[in-house]
């Protein structure tokens, strides 16, 4: 497992290869977060990455503070080597696309039924907003359709456009359905261009191309959620990535220390802070126990609680080990996550070889 230890050289990526990145997480992990870290990461020397949302949050957006994303692929950032702590000096780019559903919809439409002004008609009396509430398979075939279509595209020179695609996908608990939508239009349309779409997504979405990496804390739902997606996608037999652990905590106390905590080492503590001076100048005994006396209680109970969160990230850990699947840690930025945060994770993620 990847630790967040002192900075050393990038090791070799994980998933080289690997053009589609599936990004989910249970809400709350700070997914979004991390597939743009990844996205900045996978675009160092000299690449050109596109992140996707899905999920019409503009939170891609808020992360990168820009305008709202319209549906178009657009620059968002630029990265060079030496914000990542790399050598060279190739510099690599970022492109976003927050996709709309009906504009999917309506391109979809054009691109198959050259409906062209009757798209547009049918999108003004409410068509499209029917047709993938009523079918939801139809909405996930154009979702991920659009992001197997990038991930596959090329450019002028007959070279992929793009060296790496990122999508922002939903959460751990829909993620197999939204992703095997194979099935999910099979009852709608067993021939025709609808299925003929949702198999060439398919074949995206399990090619060796593919993986999706699961965002998690190391808290027992978030685990538990993990664990459970993850055994689904390979039941579905979807490609699994990796498991990158947000907000890891630095520790506080070494394994001794949390190990004695459940004592009663009142006397010691108290004696260690009068020998730091915590007693202030008072020289009798009494004098000093009564100034250190209101801070041992406290300071106590703030030890069991590290103590207990402690213990519980060890067990956690120890259910991820059983996946054994690539991990990475990234650490808690106490500060929130800003731009310069962005690029902090970007270059932890490039440093553990997860891009």
């Amino acid at each position: 497992m990847a630790s967040t230890g002192g900075p050393a050289a990038p090791r070799d990526p994980d998933w080289e290869g690997v053009r589609l990145h599936v990004v989910t997480g249970k809400g709350g992990t700070g997914k979004t977060t991390l597939a743009a870290a990844l996205a900045l990461a996978l675009a160092a020397e000299g690449r050109r990455t596109l992140l996707i949302e899905v999920e019409g949050r503009q939170g891609i957006a808020e992360l990168f503070g820009i305008s709202a994303l319209p549906y178009e692929e657009r620059k968002i950032a630029g990265v060079t080597p030496a914000q990542l702590g790399l050598p060279g000096r190739a510099p690599g780019e970022v492109h976003a696309l927050a996709i709309d559903t009906e504009l999917a919809l309506l391109e979809y439409l054009e691109m198959f039924y050259k409906l062209g002004r009757a798209g547009k008609a049918l999108q003004k009396v409410g068509f499209v907003d029917f047709a993938t509430t009523v079918a939801p398979g139809v909405r996930d075939v154009l979702l991920t359709g659009k992001a197997c279509e990038a991930a596959r595209r090329k450019g002028p020179d007959g070279r992929p456009l793009y060296d790496a695609v990122v999508m922002d996908a939903p959460p751990t608990g829909r993620i197999t359905r939204f992703l095997n939508v194979n099935a999910e239009v099979a009852g709608l349309a067993r021939i025709g261009p609808i299925h003929s779409q949702a198999q060439a997504v398919m074949r995206v979405l399990k090619a060796p191309e593919t993986a999706v990496h699961f965002v998690t804390l190391l808290e027992e739902m978030p685990v538990q959620e993990t664990v459970d997606g993850i055994a689904e996608l390979r039941e579905a037999k979807l490609p699994v990535g990796g498991v990158l652990v947000n907000m890891v905590r630095p520790p506080v106390l070494d394994a001794a220390a949390v190990a004695a905590v459940d004592g009663d080492h009142r006397e010691e503590v108290a004696l260690a802070l009068a020998e730091a001076g915590l007693g202030g100048r008072a020289r009798k005994p009494e004098t000093v126990r009564a100034h250190i006396e209101p801070l041992l209680g406290p300071l106590l109970e703030q030890a069991r609680e590290h103590s207990e969160r402690v213990e519980l990230e060890r067990s956690q850990r120890a259910d991820l080990q059983q996946l054994r699947l690539p991990t990475y840690e990234l650490p808690l930025l106490g500060e929130g996550v800003d731009l310069g945060g962005l690029y902090r994770l970007a270059a932890e993620l490039k440093r553990q070889g997860a891009a």
